[in-house]
């Protein structure tokens, strides 16, 4: 296989990793979801998501909108590897990465195994955040889309 048939496949593979994250409920203090990476039609991992509630779009103080986002890999000096989602209206720098507890974020996506409130405050958290961004880094394409419903 030549450069260029190695890079058409690469490009190829790219295209068909996608990813969509199911929001399951919205109790006004947080979001919990389902994400799910898929090669083709077949799903190749799934983890919980926690985000902020629904604030219309605010910075800081809510989720982002659903809709179908660019996302990139990507190292955060404060976060360690993350996913980039690099079009999101209205806002900038929001990430999937890890965290445990919904004062983690201002807008960005934690992910974990489960939920379970391990802090004992009343709201269900993430866990083995850690873990699960490791799996998820090394199952992902550089470059996927992501559908947020």
């Amino acid at each position: 296989m030549n450069g260029k048939q190695k890079e058409e496949k690469s490009d190829k593979k790219r295209n068909e990793m996608k990813a969509l994250l199911i929001r399951l409920s919205d109790d006004g203090k947080q979001t919990l979801g389902l994400l799910q990476f898929f090669e083709k039609e077949d799903k190749i991992a799934e983890c919980k998501t926690l985000e902020l509630p629904w604030r219309d779009n605010q910075r800081n103080i809510s989720c982002i909108p659903k809709g179908d986002y660019n996302v990139r890999k990507h190292y955060s000096p404060r976060f360690g590897y993350t996913f980039w989602l690099t079009n999101v209206p209205n806002r900038s720098e929001i990430l999937i990465h890890q965290g445990n507890f919904n004062r983690q974020t201002q807008g960005c996506i934690l992910v974990g195994s489960n939920f379970l409130d391990i802090d004992g405050d009343g709201n269900k958290d993430v866990t083995s955040s850690v873990v699960t961004m490791k799996m998820l880094f090394a199952v992902a394409d550089d470059n996927f889309r992501l559908l947020i419903v």
